[in-house]
């Protein structure tokens, strides 16, 4: 039987589904739901409670965008089984359920309880209790798309990738494991890249002033955050990209990112600067051993002799590694210059299915997508013969 129950408050929506074996909740407001959940253990960097702090912070009043976040537990025992940043988002007539993402989180995935599934069956019940809940949610959903989720989390088959609707992602992590000897691993990479890197760092420090940092305190990672905006901007303009990342609402996310996530070290703000100028910057999340790169700037034309976005790369690399970290994560697109690095290709799965009948032309599009990923030559023909480009611009 399923219950349906709201309450007043900042909570929009409730649903409790326990025909499946188990509970889930749908909360409105990210930090009850925070609060409710309890002790946090990210699977990704990602999934960390900043994260998502200012990630809700930020789209709180985007039109069309409602947070509906999941707490799924046992229904029998009451334990946690899996927390889920979810939103519903209208598009057209549709009203879609998706991760808090927005093209700005790279990897999605759930936070584990320990009630989260462990095979296959239970994850289907899991799933059929979240699309029941969904479905009876006050406000409705039409389709759910659950994208760019890692299979495997902390070492932990991701149990919604354990289910048949799960198809390949066309998007990939990009993670490079260093082990403890730094030097080491450098000597992994090709002969032309390490010296590629030594050359550019030795006419970077011809400039007596020039030199790398890590930002020590909000006020030093903001002013250079702003740079990083002013430098994006214009290389994405001179490109003739379509570039969203600096508009009122994503600049909203990464200054509350910045701001809120520095003094805990969640938050890691990097550059390499000469005298008054700012040459490159970096800006990355981490946890514990695990630091991801998500935004990379540079000065452009006046310092492209010393390989500016690469050098700042391996200094942040070399400066966190002496602090601890192993795995440094170039997250999803495979641009040429994070492959010099020799990142490994981590698979991502998506996830997908009806809510209403609105959803099913929808659902059956997705679904017939994700089939022919799984034949990627039968697809390049394809975009051939529709006149796509076979390959990314990624690639290149």
């Amino acid at each position: 039987m399923t219950v349906l129950t709201t309450s007043a408050g900042q909570l929009a929506a409730r649903a409790t589904s326990r025909a499946t074996g188990f509970r889930v909740e749908l909360l409105s407001d990210w930090a009850e739901a925070a609060a409710r959940w309890g002790a946090f253990d990210p699977s990704t960097a990602f999934q960390h409670p900043q994260w998502y702090a200012s990630w809700y912070r930020a789209f709180a009043g985007v039109t069309g965008v409602d947070p509906l976040i999941a707490i799924v537990t046992d229904a029998a025992t009451g334990e946690r089984a899996v927390l889920l940043p979810l939103i519903r988002r209208q598009q057209g007539s549709i009203r879609i359920v998706e991760f808090a993402d927005l093209e700005l989180t790279d990897y999605n995935a759930p936070l584990f309880g320990p009630a989260a599934p462990r095979d296959a069956a239970t994850a289907r019940r899991l799933w059929r209790a979240l699309r029941s809940a969904l479905c009876k949610s006050a406000g409705g959903a039409d389709l759910i798309r659950l994208r760019k989720m890692p299979e495997k989390l902390d070492g932990r088959v991701n149990p919604l990738a354990l289910l048949d609707a799960a198809g390949v992602c066309p998007a990939n992590g990009n993670p490079v494991f260093t082990g403890d000897d730094y030097d080491a691993w450098r000597y992994t990479l090709e002969k032309t890249v390490r010296k590629e890197l030594e050359r550019s760092w030795r006419v970077f420090t011809r400039d007596p002033s020039a030199g790398f940092r890590i930002a020590a305190d909000a006020a030093e990672a903001l002013k250079i955050l702003a740079i990083t905006e002013l430098q994006q901007g214009s290389r994405m303009e001179g490109l003739g990209l379509n570039f969203f990342l600096n508009d009122e609402t994503c600049s909203a996310f990464y200054r509350d990112l910045v701001r809120d996530g520095i003094a805990c070290g969640y938050a890691v703000v990097t550059a390499l600067t000469a005298g008054e100028d700012v040459v490159a910057t970096l800006l990355g999340i981490r946890t514990g051993a695990r630091y991801v790169m998500i935004r990379i700037s540079n000065a452009g034309d006046k310092w492209s002799n010393c390989s500016p976005g690469r050098l700042i790369i391996e200094r942040t690399m070399a400066a966190l590694h002496q602090d601890g970290v192993r795995e440094f994560d170039f997250s999803i697109g495979n641009y040429a210059y994070k492959r010099r690095f020799g990142p490994m290709r981590m698979p991502l799965v998506d996830l997908g299915a009806s809510l209403s009948w609105r959803g099913w032309p929808h659902a059956l599009r997705d679904r017939a997508v994700l089939m022919l990923r799984r034949y990627p030559k039968l697809t390049a023909r394809l975009k051939q013969a529709l006149g796509k480009s076979p390959s990314s611009r990624e690639e290149s």
